[in-house]
């Protein structure tokens, strides 16, 4: 089925992940309304990221959503807790780490969904990723497809029988596959960011998980990540 010009959500935080996505259902032909969130993240400098990345592509509409998480606690990103830092990949914990924030997918989904169905569109794209990640629960394949079935439980579009597909595209992906799709789509990684723990002026701190396995990605694939590290 032709999707050209088929309205999507896609979430964009402004990181290597949802850059990639969002180059992904550009190339598929679908009219692009990205969606951003400040939740009171401590690497807010991404959602500067997001706005350049939005600016750049055919996005039709960015929304930025504001959410107070950090009220709520419960996670380094969004408290004064301090951001694990690790020496490799190796040394990453085999645990649900502590910059997990507590129903954050769950969260991000359910606006990209209210949003959906205001603008009459079946097709929300995520970056969520099962393979080099930091082991999120929302991050894997039977949550997203529970959420999926949710959806199309609890909305007038689902129940009206116009289903609501989540995309995934990255969920099976190594980080070095994703970075050779985005490189292949002509994405600026030097406009994205990953870190959990960025200085000012966003500069990477090259030791949180998530810097550490984009720099795994880019090693495995041969490439010099254009971010700054300190």
């Amino acid at each position: 089925m032709s999707v050209s010009g088929r309205k999507a959500v896609v979430l964009l935080s402004g990181g290597l992940d949802s850059a990639t996505v969002l180059a992904m259902a550009e190339a598929d032909g679908f009219s692009l309304y990205a969606m951003s969130f400040l939740y009171g993240q401590r690497h807010a400098v991404e959602l500067d990221c997001a706005r350049a990345m939005a600016a750049q592509s055919s996005v039709i509409e960015h929304r930025e959503v504001e959410i107070d998480l950090g009220s709520l606690g419960g996670s380094a990103l969004t408290t004064d807790t301090e951001v694990p830092k690790h020496n490799s990949v190796d040394e990453l914990p085999n645990e649900i780490p502590s910059t997990y924030v507590p129903a954050r997918n769950t969260i991000f989904l359910s606006y990209a969904l209210a949003w959906a169905e205001v603008l009459e569109a079946t097709d929300i794209f995520i970056g969520v990723n099962a393979l080099d990640y930091s082991g999120y629960p929302d991050c894997r394949p039977e949550y997203i497809a529970a959420f999926e079935e949710l959806a199309n439980l609890a909305t007038a579009a689902g129940v009206g029988g116009n289903r609501l597909a989540i995309h995934t595209p990255l969920i099976h992906l190594t980080k070095a596959e994703i970075i050779k799709r985005g490189l292949s789509l002509g994405v600026d990684y030097g406009k994205t960011t990953s870190c959990y723990d960025p200085a000012p002026g966003g500069v990477a701190c090259g030791h949180c998980d998530s810097c550490l396995l984009r720099l795994k990605g880019f090693s495995e694939v041969g490439v010099v990540d254009p971010r700054p590290y300190k």
